[in-house]
C-alpha cells in the first residue's frame, strides 16, 4: 500500500480529446475492463487528479497491473494503493527520455537481455517492447 506518482501529461487518452475532460472512476473501470484486467472486488475512486484503488485483488500481479493502467493514463498525477490481497511492495520504473527496455532491464535487472520479461510483466499495457515513452511506469518483474 502506497501512493504512487505518475506524470499527469502523459499517458493513454481514456476521457476524449477535450483538456477539461474530467477523469472518472467508471471510465477507469471501462479502461481496466478494455484491458481484460481482473478488477473484480476492487472500488476505484476519482479526486481530483487521484485515484485511489481500494479492495482486495485477486493476486500481487493483478494489483500491480491496475495501479499502472489507472496511473499511466492522461490526467492522472497519483495512485493512492489501498488494495488488500498480495505480497510485497511492487517495483515501478519511471520510463524517461532515451530509455529501451533493454536499458531498463540493464538497470533493474542486471542484464539487458531480460528486457522480455519486462515486456510480459507489462501486457496488456504493453503491446510492443519498443512502444515505450516517457513518464510511463512500468512493472519490473520480481526475481
Amino acid at each position: 500500500m502506497g501512493l504512487w506518482s505518475f506524470v499527469k501529461g502523459a499517458g493513454k487518452k481514456v476521457f476524449g480529446g477535450d483538456d477539461d475532460a474530467e477523469v472518472s472512476g467508471a471510465a477507469l473501470q471501462d479502461e481496466l475492463k478494455d484491458l481484460g484486467l481482473d478488477a473484480e472486488g476492487l472500488d476505484i475512486t476519482v479526486e481530483g487528479d487521484k485515484v485511489k484503488v481500494s479492495g482486495t485483488a485477486v493476486s500481487q500481479e493483478m494489483k500491480e497491473k491496475v495501479i499502472l493502467a489507472v496511473g499511466n493514463v492522461e490526467g492522472v498525477s497519483a495512485v493512492d494503493d489501498q488494495i488488500a490481497g498480495g505480497e510485497g511492495e511492487p517495483v515501478f520504473h519511471t520510463v524517461e527520455r532515451g530509455d529501451t527496455l533493454s536499458a531498463i532491464a540493464q538497470k533493474t535487472l542486471g542484464k539487458a537481455s531480460r528486457y522480455p520479461e519486462i515486456f510480459e510483466a507489462n501486457k496488456p499495457m504493453l503491446t510492443h517492447p519498443d512502444k515505450i515513452y516517457p513518464g510511463q511506469v512500468l512493472r519490473i518483474p520480481v526475481s
